[in-house]
């Protein structure tokens, strides 16, 4: 896999181990990149991740980190660092999400909900954003969701984390352009993995049946404009949000 339009470049995939997030690993390995599988808790999903990547030939590592957390971050990126290089490629897809009104939450979830999904895509881009400003070359892709652009009663926090994202994609792309660093962001829809599935299937099927597309999107599809926005098919976009949810926003 030495071959592709990632060739000789390190990505970083966060929450890689999983849904969305295996699906940008592979993709990412598939075209060349040498990939840092990052994970907090499910170390066996991301092994499997690990797995299929060596297998199909392409070459990643495992990276342990709470993206909450600066002093974790920081190692991690230097751990990196030590067996791939500095990060080219910079994909932030960890979040966490949960459904639940206005009054079954308080600070504390408030809080976590902006630790891991805003701090997160803070931490690992200020992390390796002075290696990318040294080379002069940079792509990062923020992960928000189609909750950023609808009205959510029963998710007002993690809604607002995810719009947040966006704002960050916008004002970190218009600072960091001049060093030849691109920041997009993706705004996924309901996608099937195994979270969804999870869910209620009522909702589920609601959500759907909603879709003018009449179906869930698939994580490769995900994974796909993710590569066409850290491609340089997009060399002359930076700032935006592609919405894929199947019509439904």
């Amino acid at each position: 896999m030495a071959e592709g339009v990632f060739a000789g470049r390190t990505a970083l995939v966060t929450g890689g181990g999983r849904g969305i997030g295996r699906a940008l690993c592979r993709m990412l390995a598939e075209n060349g990149a040498k990939v840092a599988i990052n994970y907090q808790g499910n170390v066996e999903a991301a092994r499997e991740t690990l797995a299929a990547i060596e297998v199909a030939g392409g070459e990643a590592m495992l990276a342990r980190a709470d993206v909450a957390s600066e002093q974790e971050v920081g190692r991690m990126v230097g751990d990196i660092r030590d067996r791939f290089g500095p990060v080219g490629l910079l994909v932030n897809n960890a979040g966490i999400a949960t459904s639940d009104e206005h009054d079954e939450f308080g600070f504390e979830e408030w809080a976590r909900m902006f630790a891991v999904n805003v701090d997160g895509p803070f931490l690992t881009t200020w992390a390796v954003k002075g290696e990318m400003i040294t080379a002069g070359f940079g792509r990062i892709v923020n992960i928000s969701s189609l909750a950023a652009h609808l009205l959510k009663p029963n998710m007002i926090h993690y809604a607002t984390t995810k719009a947040a994202v966006i704002a960050f994609t916008r004002h970190t792309a218009v600072a960091l352009a001049e060093h030849n660093i691109r920041v997009n962001c993706l705004a996924p829809g309901l996608t099937d993995t195994d979270l969804a599935r999870s869910g209620n299937p009522g909702m589920v099927q609601q959500l759907i049946a909603d879709t003018p597309l009449g179906r869930m999107g698939d994580p490769s599809e995900m994974a796909a404009a993710v590569k066409f926005l850290l491609s340089e098919e997009s060399s002359f976009i930076t700032g935006q949000t592609i919405t894929a949810c199947g019509g439904r926003s």
